[in-house]
């Protein structure tokens, strides 16, 4: 969906992040497909240490092209 997105908001100034959420929110494409987008204002902790452990655990399958950057993360069962 990103690249319906970016095309969305091609030009378009990012002042404020209800624009940005209206141009999201208004990103449709030829199949009819929409976008629901709403602000996640929670505060995160960052700098979060996982251990390799941890890592390993995370059920990642690679796709067929280019597995490094497309994958999906499923869960376990």
């Amino acid at each position: 969906m990103f690249s319906f997105i970016n095309s969305n908001w091609r030009a378009r100034p990012l002042v404020a992040y209800e624009v940005m959420l209206e141009l999201i929110r208004h990103t449709t494409t030829k199949t009819g497909l929409q976008i629901k987008a709403v602000l996640d204002e929670h505060e995160y902790e960052t700098k979060k240490k996982i251990t390799d452990e941890q890592l390993r655990s995370v059920n990642i399958q690679g796709d067929a092209f280019h597995p490094e950057w497309n994958y999906t993360i499923r869960p376990h069962g």
